[in-house]
């Protein structure tokens, strides 16, 4: 509905260089100091509880020091070093035993000397397998098809060392499949577990004790509120005597949490003294209502858009169905509007939300002016957990006011615009604000008819991607990718108001660059923007501690004006960044220089922002 904007993350550039840098520096070298102790601690760093002795394996030594710890003093005198060497064979011994060797010999004892030194002498023996594991079903067994189920998962390979953590979680995974085949009341009995010291084999025994089958009956909404439960009842991701499945009743409250408009969601299976007389079990619904409105006020400052103010006031669940009513005010210098959004989730049908909205907005960029009114209406549809397909349609009427590329004078055009959108979003990383690994891609396609002195269609097409790709187990480095492109088939400049050309530059984009600084530029330095768009990232993320990180980055991007972006047309930028974790996402500060210099352009760029930069 509204002309493209910046992006929503601040720039700041030349004009407060000094302020935000010293911030930068500041925050830079208070991390320093404060990590100076960490430095020097491994010069006093405590001593291990006692010293382990043996021909051990590598990777069970490290494990066991883990267990064993470090003391908090030095040991005083025998009796102490005895003690601790006696807690730390056990400690061992729990160790030793955990990953399959139970023909050990630990023996506790305190070296010789004028300091008593607690020791450990370990002796591991041979590391016992996996005989044949054995499901017993207690009471009624399930049918035969959930019991072929249930054995196949347990992933116990014969001869594979008899750890006792993959006893545990074959368990887990037993119980799991069963139930996810309609056994809800599944629950494992105490198990059985050989070791047998004659053949050095480690034989579990699981005894499942399964219960009923349960099948499920309507939702049960057991707290007064808002939401009309006709409504929630259409929710409901089953019908009627369907079997039990755990992911159908997690897929209820994912569908509830998604509305926004409650504090509280609850979604449990009745139990089992709740069975109907046709044999049934409800499924039990508690909801806790978010207060019914909500006022936010919001300020910002870039330098690319100067101040901002917004105000948004909201209203939930008006009309019982986990509606949102909202309007909203914003005032700044590039993008100013007023305007109003109603938002129906599971509109129709589940995981479809229809999203209507009006707005008037004023937008001045370098590039452009654009005053107007428009309408919005779109539906979204959600598939499996993280993937969306939206289509919808948009009404603008316009005054954009630009520049003649040929002879600079100013160009005042009335536009009646109207959009369809299809877009396809799919997301397979593992965090929105930090993906560790995984990928995301995402297709848009925008038919468009302008109408005014000439009236003319053209279709705008865009496609982004990007992949993270952890380098250690912990992910504690993480090379990240991106690449989008764009292009308008049956377009031209001038006749593509400058609201609807590609731009590229600023965060999220080049960073280096200010917002639509990248791309063609008329002879008065005035960004023109473009027929076609290409920009590709790379970022190489580091984790430093807990919660500091450190990243180095690459941006390139060209803004053509024919259909595809040429080589001439690229620009270049990079630079480094530090990142600090709140728990839920990162605090992002960038700095980037552009690789190519033109005109107007500032040295550097800092970009403050949260979440990752893509």
């Amino acid at each position: 509905m509204t002309a493209e904007s910046g992006t929503a993350t601040s720039a700041l550039g030349a004009g407060m260089d000094g302020y935000c840098v010293g911030r930068l520096l500041f925050a830079a070298a208070a991390s320093a100091v404060l990590c100076l102790p960490t430095l020097a601690s491994p010069a006093r760093a405590a001593a291990p509880r006692a010293t382990l002795e043996g021909d051990l394996d590598p990777q069970l030594r490290d494990e066991m020091a883990r267990a064993v710890g470090e003391g908090d003093r030095p040991v005083q005198n025998r009796f102490e070093a005895r003690r601790r060497a006696q807690q730390a064979a056990e400690d061992a011994i729990a160790v030793l035993r955990s990953e399959g060797y139970y023909a050990y010999e630990v023996e506790p004892d305190v070296g010789e000397g004028d300091k008593p030194a607690p020791v450990v002498r370990i002796t591991p023996g041979p590391r016992f397998t996996f005989g044949e594991p054995k499901v017993d079903w207690v009471g009624q067994p399930p049918e035969a098809g959930v019991r072929l189920a249930g054995e196949a998962v347990m992933g116990l390979a014969v001869g594979a060392p008899g750890r006792a953590a993959d006893v545990v979680g074959a368990e887990g995974r037993i119980v799991a499949a069963v139930q996810k085949r309609g056994y809800a009341d599944v629950a494992a009995a105490p198990r059985e577990v050989v070791v047998d010291h004659a053949d050095k084999t480690v034989r579990p025994t699981f005894r499942i004790a399964v219960g009923d089958l349960v099948r499920l009956d309507a939702i049960q909404l057991v707290t007064e509120g808002r939401t009309n439960p006709r409504w929630l009842q259409r929710l409901a991701p089953w019908t009627s005597g369907d079997t039990y499945d755990p992911e159908d009743v997690g897929e209820l409250e994912r569908r509830l949490l998604d509305t926004g408009v409650y504090d509280s969601v609850t979604v449990a299976l009745a139990p089992r003294e709740k069975v109907t007389a046709e044999g049934l079990r409800p499924v039990v619904v508690s909801l806790a209502d978010r207060d019914r409105r909500t006022l936010e006020l919001s300020a910002s400052y870039a330098t690319t858009e100067g101040a901002g103010v917004e105000a948004r006031w909201a209203r939930y669940n008006v009309l019982g169905r986990a509606d949102t009513l909202a309007l909203l005010a914003r005032l700044s210098m590039l993008d100013s509007r007023v305007g109003a959004e109603l938002t129906l989730p599971h509109w129709l049908r589940p995981q479809q939300t229809l999203k209507l909205s009006s707005a008037g907005y004023r937008t001045q960029t370098d590039a452009y002016d654009e005053d107007g009114v428009g309408v919005r209406a779109d539906v979204q549809r959600r598939f499996g957990k993280t993937s969306y397909l939206t289509v919808g349609a948009t009404l603008d009427f316009s005054r954009t006011d630009q520049k003649d590329p040929a002879n600079l004078s100013p160009l005042g055009r009335d536009l009646i615009t109207t959009t369809t959108l299809a877009v396809l979003s799919l997301d397979r990383s593992d965090d929105p604000l930090d993906p560790k690994r995984g990928w995301r891609v995402e297709g848009r396609a925008e038919p468009t008819l302008i109408l005014g002195a000439d009236n003319f269609p053209y279709l705008k097409l865009q496609a982004q991607g990007s992949i993270y790709i952890p380098v250690d187990g912990r992910a504690r480095t993480v090379v990240a990718g991106r690449l989008r492109g764009g292009t308008m088939i049956g377009g031209s400049i001038p006749e593509v108001p400058g609201s609807r050309r590609f731009y590229a530059g600023g965060g999220g984009s080049v960073r280096g660059y200010s917002y639509q600084a990248v791309g063609p530029r008329l002879s008065d330095n005035t960004p023109q923007g473009g027929l076609s768009l290409l920009e590709a990232s790379v970022e190489l993320r580091q984790k430093i501690t807990q919660h500091w990180g450190v990243v180095a980055f690459v941006d390139a991007g060209a803004v053509g004006t024919n259909r595809f972006p040429v080589g001439s047309d690229l620009s270049v930028g990079a630079g480094v960044g530090v990142r600090y974790d709140l728990g839920f996402g990162p605090i992002r500060a960038d700095i980037a220089v552009p690789l190519d210099k033109r005109e107007g352009d500032p040295a550097f760029q800092v970009y403050l922002s949260i979440g990752q930069s893509f």
